[in-house]
């Protein structure tokens, strides 16, 4: 049976290789010679074998991510969206490299603030990418309301928990309290997870991965694996 137009598009978003081992190659150029110089006379380099494939992976993964959950974003500008800059912030660091040698993007919930937000997160770097979703350093009244929720839904939390970890190979990550958090009992039997600062999981990525035409794919079944999750500490922190 001949396949729909509509089925084909979708086909061939599917089989799309976005990257080239450039991608990787200009990486690690730049770990090498991270100045503005090299950057500079460079640029051309980092625009068609870095951004662009990247930000076409962005466009095309939005579908996908509004069907498995309509309230997170895919967003493909170059500036303002998904993609984070390259540029390191080193107002506050010793290190004064002005460069990332890595790139990533952070698709988060559209009616949330970024400091209590949970969220997917794609990393690539030369045998160092990776795919995230949970939430980092949430601020105190957001982790306040997780654990609030871990305690009133135990059974949830746990049946999510086990089936992500069954699902995606890293273990929750993160730090975590030295001590119980206030008023919350020693005993508990999810104690662990209560002490937890960070709730973060995800998946590792080989080169190899990233590099595949079944790239786009893997990420969507990767989203979709952790979505039960993503949906439990969003509406912990008052997110649809």
């Amino acid at each position: 049976m001949l396949h729909s137009r509509q089925e084909n598009d979708i086909l061939l978003l599917v089989m799309t290789a976005y990257f080239k081992r450039s991608l990787f190659d200009f990486l690690k150029d730049l770990s090498t010679h991270n100045n503005r110089d090299w950057f500079q006379a460079n640029k051309s380099r980092y625009e068609q074998q870095v951004q662009e494939p990247f930000l076409r992976l962005i466009a095309d993964l939005g579908p996908g991510l509004k069907q498995i959950n309509p309230h997170f974003v895919a967003d493909p500008r170059p500036n303002g969206g998904s993609m984070m800059r390259i540029y390191r912030d080193i107002r506050f660091s010793k290190d004064k490299s002005p460069y990332k040698t890595f790139v990533a993007a952070h698709f988060r919930h559209k009616q949330g603030r970024e400091a209590a937000t949970p969220g997917f997160y794609l990393r690539l770097e030369p045998s160092g990418s990776l795919f995230g979703a949970g939430i980092w350093r949430p601020e105190s009244a957001a982790l306040k309301q997780i654990r609030a929720r871990i305690v009133r839904y135990p059974k949830d939390w746990q049946s999510i928990t086990d089936d992500v970890r069954s699902r995606l190979p890293l273990n929750f990550g993160g730090e975590s309290l030295q001590r119980p958090p206030v008023g919350i009992d020693g005993n508990h039997p999810l104690i662990d997870d209560l002490k937890r600062k960070d709730f973060v999981t995800g998946s590792r990525l080989r080169d190899r991965d990233v590099l595949g035409s079944d790239f786009l794919d893997l990420l969507l079944s990767m989203i979709s694996a952790a979505d039960p999750f993503i949906r439990f500490l969003s509406r912990s922190v008052g997110l649809r």
